[in-house]
């Protein structure tokens, strides 16, 4: 199983220790991607301090992101499980987990990212800000940047078993299975049971809790049906909506009653 997720905007301050080497993160055929995003950006926030901040979308109080940035090759680095944070990773706190369960976090979740391209949580990087909606002036839109080495790399991290993807749509662009890896993916909609509404900060939380499920259950689904049993023995309310076609993804609902 592996599973796609999203970043977080916000991320944990790693505080001092060895800096990234992109050498030694996993997926090695991202390094040349990876090589020239983390140049551009690195040179982008260590020159002109207000075009770095308009390219990045960030606000005033947000200046001191693009400080962080212009280090990044010196800044030091934690595994990437721990850096980020927010209402999904609150959900699925790695840290809490038993050692069977960390490890089968280890193979199977890989979290999309607009600097790396897809990192495993093992991986040692430093906080960062880049999302995937970025245009930076020479590499240009960041989803673009990364589609062909994505789809090079990531057919064989998806082996032959279930594709969970759960990845939000800036994410998704950057990578979209197709043909027999897209008949076994799954993504995921959190809807409120009773209005059949999306709903959106407890979209975060019920996506982390159902991955903590998962890992602490030891479950490996091979395939979009057999994760549907799966979640429902969990105790989630889950509807199934088979692909209409070949080489096309199951959607599966994920039915809450709480949406705060």
């Amino acid at each position: 199983m592996l599973v796609l997720l999203p970043p977080s905007e916000g991320k944990a301050n790693p505080g001092k220790g060895a800096p990234v080497k992109l050498e030694s993160l996993s997926l090695p055929g991202l390094s040349g991607a990876r090589e020239a995003v983390l140049g551009e950006l690195v040179e982008l926030c260590a020159g002109d301090e207000e075009k770095a901040r308009e390219v990045l979308g960030l606000s005033e109080g947000l200046r001191g992101e693009v400080v962080k940035n212009a280090g990044l090759r010196t800044a030091g680095a934690r595994p990437a499980g721990e850096i980020y944070t927010g209402v999904l990773y609150d959900a699925l706190d790695l840290a809490s987990l038993d050692a069977a369960a960390k490890k089968r976090a280890a193979r199977s979740l890989l979290v999309f990212s607009g600097l790396w391209g897809a990192v495993r949580v093992t991986d040692r990087i430093p906080s960062y800000r880049c999302s995937m909606g970025v245009k930076l002036p020479g590499l240009g839109a960041l989803a673009g940047h990364w589609r062909a080495p994505m789809a090079e790399v990531l057919p064989a991290a998806a082996g032959d078993g279930l594709v969970l993807d759960l990845r939000s749509s800036a994410y998704a662009a950057a990578w979209k299975p197709k043909g027999e890896i897209a008949a076994r993916t799954a993504t995921v909609r959190v809807l409120h049971a009773p209005t059949r509404k999306v709903v959106s900060h407890f979209n975060k939380a019920t996506k982390g809790r159902i991955v903590r499920s998962l890992l602490t259950a030891g479950a490996a689904p091979r395939d979009p049906a057999a994760l549907v049993g799966v979640l429902r023995e969990l105790g989630y309310a889950v509807e199934a909506q088979a692909p209409g076609g070949a080489g096309k993804a199951w959607s599966l609902d994920v039915l809450v009653e709480q949406v705060h």
